[in-house]
């Protein structure tokens, strides 16, 4: 199993991207993987967390079968737990 990188984003102030993730060509079916710097996004909120923290980063794999379909993929998260779905 190999992995292509597809690209390095960063959330706007409300957690969300400002636009999609991947579209057009590029948004084909298949298995993806995310990986969320959780741990460095509590750090530099303020947010306490142990020296080590608990969640570093958080990676999250799910697949695409129709790209024709809207796909929303929330990442709920606290510096100890997370939480994720097929949005709408």
């Amino acid at each position: 199993e190999s992995w292509e990188l597809l690209g390095s984003f960063v959330t706007n102030a409300d957690g969300r991207l400002d636009a999609p993730a991947l579209q057009g060509e590029a948004f084909v079916d298949g298995t993806y993987e995310w990986l969320f710097g959780v741990g460095d996004f509590f750090a530099s909120a303020g947010v306490p967390v142990a020296g080590t923290p608990f969640l570093r980063d958080v990676p999250l794999r799910f697949g695409i079968d129709n790209p024709e379909q809207h796909y929303h993929v929330p990442l709920l998260c606290s510096p100890w737990s997370y939480s994720t779905y097929r949005g709408s």
